[in-house]
Order: C-alpha cells, then sequence, then structure tokens
C-alpha cells in the first residue's frame, strides 16, 4: 500500500536559498558585470599555466564562462526588456601564483554554484530555469578541473 500526502502543494516549506524573481535579475545582473574582472582573471591563469594542456583547460572554462555571461543577458532581456549595462566597480586583483590562482577560481566556481541556485529558485519554470541549471553544471564541472589542476600542481612540486 503505497500512501500519498494530498497536501503537499499547501506546504508551507521553502528553502533556505529560495529567492524572489527580483532578487534573482540582480543577482544576474551582478554576475554578467563582474566579467570584465573574470576575463583578466583567466587570461592571467592562462599566462601563468605550466603548459599547453593546463593553459588549453583553462581556456575552455573561459570559454564556457563566455558563453554563459551571454546566456544570463539573453535571460535577462527576455525577463526585463532591458540590457544589462555597467561594469563592477572592483579593481581586477593580480593572483600571487599560478596555483593560488587556480585555488582561487576553484573557490569561485563553488560560489558561483550557490549564486545560481538562487538565481534557479526566482525563475519561472521553463527554459530560463533549464539554462540556468546547465550553467550550474558546468560550474560544477569547472571545480572538478580546478580540483584536477591543484592535484597536478601538488604533486608536481
Amino acid at each position: 500500500m503505497n500512501w500519498v500526502n494530498h497536501q503537499w502543494r499547501n506546504t508551507m516549506f521553502m528553502p533556505v536559498w529560495a529567492t524572489t524573481p527580483q532578487h534573482a535579475l540582480t543577482l544576474i545582473k551582478e554576475a554578467v558585470q563582474g566579467e570584465r574582472n573574470d576575463e583578466l582573471f583567466y587570461d592571467e591563469l592562462i599566462r601563468l599555466a605550466p603548459n599547453a594542456e593546463q593553459a588549453g583547460i583553462i581556456m575552455s572554462i573561459r570559454n564556457d564562462e563566455r558563453g554563459h555571461n551571454q546566456m544570463f543577458r539573453g535571460i535577462y532581456r527576455q525577463l526585463t526588456g532591458q540590457e544589462i549595462t555597467g561594469v563592477s566597480n572592483e579593481p581586477h586583483q593580480p593572483v600571487s601564483s599560478y596555483l593560488a590562482g587556480v585555488e582561487e577560481a576553484l573557490l569561485g566556481e563553488l560560489a558561483a554554484v550557490e549564486k545560481y541556485r538562487s538565481i534557479w529558485f526566482g525563475l519561472p519554470v521553463g527554459i530560463y530555469k533549464d539554462t540556468v541549471f546547465g550553467i550550474i553544471l558546468d560550474e560544477l564541472k569547472h571545480a572538478s578541473k580546478y580540483n584536477y589542476l591543484i592535484t597536478l600542481n601538488r604533486t608536481n612540486n
């Protein structure tokens, strides 16, 4: 015998990371406005990479991130009828070493997953939510790649 709670639709449960549609749009805007510093950061890591294989891994992540920014811009445009303008006021901070930069990048990917999860909860069901879910999966893939690079460079030094 299967028991089903027919009141599940009336639950008052709210995940701690639930957000409003307006807050989701604010988070999208913040994510896109930081893209200039992200580009500088990735370019610096690529230059510091000890070999072509590692530089190629970071280039593939950078290219994914460019696509994510375009998708976020498109979602924002479709939902608001406006373009995202402006850039972050935060100055670019050069990395102290390749390994330190890769470790920083790993933490950045994990922070992005948390931010994008909040965006996901604030979007309507459908293509926008599905797109952000795909971006979250990419961020997790990037974190795995950065873990690989950290492992390579810690065991080789």
